[in-house]
């Protein structure tokens, strides 16, 4: 009679044992996942001046817009020669003329490589240049590129500048104003790669370098609600001086450890998006 009594006095003690147990799980895995990887990732160590800054644009009505992955360091000189070099026009600024000149580029076919891009606000101020690479006969397809200068002076003693580079796929409709827009392609890694990668090969780059974006984002919507997904870097080109052309390849400086393995794992990710 008294053996079912001891077993029923040991039941509690193990509930709460277990309860314990599980408490301390999901403490653990709250530290991991909401603390120390994202601490881990991101990484500020080859341009201090960027940590604590937010990552993302946002339109005139407030709407989150393109993320930031790409940066330059150098002077305004410094990046109008560089992306000259790389093949890049400067944008129009908007006006009835140049509003013009792009609706009669998309309905006719006919080039305007210096179309203007609507404008886009880092931290309340608008973007300071614009650029774009036209593709094809007309302006509803291109590569453009906005920089806004975030630091007086970075690790390098020069300017810093952050920038978001896209790729227009066509002209359609905002999904959240209704407004006539381009309509962005969602893999904007391949935008951040072709910009710096035009730099490179025009000899503009002497050092190259990884710091934190947005963090790895599957299912992000721009300011027109177009989808895009990114490994959440953003690649830094540290430019030659006005004048200067390199004729070796850049420096690459390296990234934590655990930040070059999560890449990794996102290429792989991003492959299976990109097939």
């Amino acid at each position: 009679m008294n053996a079912p009594s001891r077993q029923s006095d040991r039941s509690p003690s193990w509930v709460r044992k277990g309860l314990i147990i599980a408490a301390a799980l999901l403490v653990i895995y709250a530290l991991i996942a909401y603390l120390a990887l994202p601490s881990v990732w991101a990484h500020y160590e080859h341009q201090h001046g960027l940590q604590g800054r937010p990552m993302v644009t946002h339109t005139a009505q407030g709407i989150p817009g393109d993320p930031l992955n790409v940066g330059l360091v150098g002077s305004k000189g410094d990046v109008l020669y560089s992306m000259h070099a790389a093949g890049w026009y400067p944008a129009d600024p908007i006006t009835l003329q140049s509003s013009l000149g792009i609706i009669d580029s998309v309905l006719l076919h006919r080039p305007y490589p210096h179309a203007p891009v609507s404008p886009l606000f880092y931290q309340g101020r608008r973007e300071d240049l614009a650029y774009e690479k036209p593709v094809g006969s007309s302006a509803d397809r291109r590569h453009h590129v906005r920089f806004w200068k975030v630091l007086d002076s970075g690790q390098e003693g020069r300017p810093v500048w952050l920038g978001s580079v896209t790729f227009d796929r066509g002209v359609g409709m905002s999904r959240y104003t209704g407004q006539v827009t381009h309509h962005i392609a969602p893999d904007i890694d391949a935008e951040r790669d072709g910009l710096i990668d035009d730099l490179v090969r025009a000899g503009m780059v002497t050092t190259r370098y990884d710091v934190s974006g947005v963090g790895p984002t599957l299912n992000g919507r721009n300011g027109e609600g177009d989808p895009y997904y990114t490994d959440g870097e953003i690649w830094m080109a540290v430019l030659v001086v006005v004048g200067e052309k390199r004729t070796q390849p850049p420096t690459e400086l390296a990234s934590p450890m655990l930040v070059t393995a999560k890449n990794n794992i996102w290429n792989a990710v991003a492959g299976t998006l990109r097939d």
